[in-house]
């Protein structure tokens, strides 16, 4: 029972922090962030909310990261889409990721506000 017990404590120092990441908290991170983004009055605000969105769907190095941005998810994993296991949750992430690059892209503020309002209802459904 003794080498059970240190055997398992030994593998959680051992495991890297991405192994114990958290997708679904990323995601909910995302969604805040995305809603912050929306009811931003600025396009400045609108497009910084929209990159820390992205920054937690992407993680560091995918495609869109900036690292020039918060990444409030920094401690939570990889990102949530390289942290989410399932194919069809990963699909709608990748789908809102996309919807937060257009906001990014956009300079006008009603479509970078509608693109981030869009994001957060997506990233809603796929909690």
């Amino acid at each position: 029972m003794r080498h059970l017990l240190f055997a398992t404590a030994a593998a959680f120092v051992i495991l890297p922090a991405a192994a114990f990441a958290d997708a679904h908290s990323e995601i909910v991170v995302a969604e805040q962030h995305a809603g912050l983004g929306a009811a931003a009055g600025d396009i400045a605000t609108v497009h910084a909310h929209l990159h820390h969105t992205l920054n937690c769907l992407v993680g560091a190095g995918g495609q869109g990261y900036d690292a020039g941005q918060m990444n409030p998810c920094a401690n939570s994993g990889k990102g949530a889409i390289p942290d989410a296991s399932d194919a069809h949750k990963k699909s709608a992430l990748e789908a809102a990721a996309a919807r937060t690059r257009e906001g990014i892209a956009s300079g006008d503020l009603a479509a970078s506000q509608h693109a981030a309002s869009d994001t957060a209802a997506m990233l809603k459904k796929a909690e």
